[in-house]
């Protein structure tokens, strides 16, 4: 079977991505009369329409969670658009400030932070399918919206209501996030794309110390269900919305300090700021 596939793909890629695509959608469709007709959905999809193109026109920093952070002065992002990840709270109050928004897509994470999500006030941007989780007993507050996001089906996407491909990390869901809210210039920050914790793609595991491969040794501390890296497929992901941004006349930059990452143009962080 595995030949078979690979043959199709290599003999005709476009009939290969339809049969992947038509495949991909069966798998999705048990998700949709809640994703459509949900009353928590449906009001969620009322608010995010607010910020489609809200921003047009201006710039915004997505943080992720590497460890070059530390090297990094967050003072100077004080006062501009910010997309934050996951456990990027752990840093609030070292920094002073909060980011402008929360976005979190990973089960594991939601599942085993949920509570520390709820007791944040910036509008944070979460799985649908993760609803349970942060609500078994209680109604959404107005500062959670539900993203429908999917692990198979890669696209980018501009309609915020719309299907986000997860694309192997929650960095390209802020980034197609960034895109349907007008942001027209988007820095990356934290993004190193390097991890000292080796092993298969998606293979969960549970933290047996200290987190090396964050910002805060916390991040991932001891106990910490996680799923290693999926790197080659974040790259897939990062290139189609390079590819997104320049056909649409704006641009995402690599101001990560030290980052391995090597498909956006990379720009000198502190001199943004100048």
């Amino acid at each position: 079977m595995n030949s078979i596939k690979h043959n199709l793909k290599e003999s005709s890629p476009a009939l290969f991505e339809a049969l992947r695509s038509g495949r991909d959608a069966l798998i999705r469709m048990g998700d949709l009369p809640s994703m459509v007709f949900h009353p928590w959905r449906l009001n969620s999809n009322q608010r995010l329409k607010n910020y489609q193109n809200l921003y047009s026109g201006k710039r915004c920093f997505v943080i992720g969670n590497g460890p070059s952070l530390k090297n990094t002065n967050l003072s100077l992002i004080k006062d501009e658009y910010t997309f934050g990840m996951n456990r990027i709270y752990l840093a609030f109050e070292e920094w002073g400030f909060q980011t402008s928004f929360l976005v979190s897509v990973n089960d594991l994470v939601i599942e085993q932070c949920h509570s520390d999500f709820n007791d944040l006030k910036m509008p944070k941007f979460i799985s649908w399918r993760s609803k349970d989780m942060l609500f078994p007993d209680s109604q959404p507050d107005l500062n959670t919206h539900f993203l429908y996001t999917t692990y198979t089906g890669p696209k980018f996407n501009n309609l915020i209501t719309h299907r986000f491909w997860e694309g192997a990390t929650v960095t390209y869901v802020c980034l197609q996030l960034a895109f349907c809210m007008g942001f027209s210039e988007v820095y990356l920050i934290g993004v190193d794309h390097s991890f000292d914790t080796k092993g298969k793609a998606n293979q969960t595991i549970v933290s047996n110390g200290d987190d090396p491969n964050h910002f805060s040794p916390e991040y991932f501390g001891k106990g910490f269900r996680w799923q290693l890296p999926d790197l080659d497929t974040s790259v897939v992901s990062y290139k189609l919305a390079y590819q997104n941004y320049l056909a649409a006349g704006r641009q995402v930059f690599d101001a990560t300090i030290g980052g391995k990452l090597d498909v956006f143009p990379k720009a000198d962080y502190e001199g943004l700021f100048l």
